[in-house]
């Protein structure tokens, strides 16, 4: 018996968290882009067609203008962590920030996506830096959901 190949679905609009059809998995830097092709856990293609300006969130639900819901899953990255006291932690983001290096900030860490010269800056100022496998979700910021 021959497997029919399913159209790959255009998801179009965000929607509040619904039951899934499909899942995506996607790192950080896809989850930035608001026009993508991407590939479901079922095997079937997407294109994403979103209006640019948000990213998108582990837990987002995407919709096609038929109603198919694909939720999006945030990816396990390679990332670097800071640990250390409230001020240690302070230091560690103004640092990073000063950089416009996109953060995740935790109760115990500063978490960023692994780069071996932002870890040699921070280990030159003390800082103790360890790798972790784990979802980024980094801060949104001030302008998130807003056009410039």
């Amino acid at each position: 018996m021959l497997s029919v190949l399913q159209a790959p679905v255009t998801l179009v609009q965000r929607v509040p968290t619904a039951d899934a059809d499909d899942v995506i998995e996607l790192p950080f830097e896809a989850r930035q882009k608001a026009r993508q092709r991407v590939v479901m856990t079922s095997g079937r293609e997407a294109f994403i067609k979103l209006t640019r300006g948000r990213v998108l969130r582990g837990g987002d639900c995407l919709a096609s203008a038929d109603g198919f819901v694909v939720r999006v899953d945030a990816a396990i990255e390679s990332l670097s962590e800071v640990s250390g006291d409230d001020a240690m932690l302070a230091r560690a983001a103004y640092h990073l920030g000063n950089r416009h290096v996109w953060v995740q900030i935790d109760r115990d860490a500063v978490r960023y996506q692994t780069d071996h010269v932002l870890d040699r800056m921070l280990t030159q100022l003390d800082f103790r830096i360890t790798h972790v496998e784990a979802p980024f979700e980094p801060e949104a910021g001030a302008y998130d959901g807003h056009s410039h």
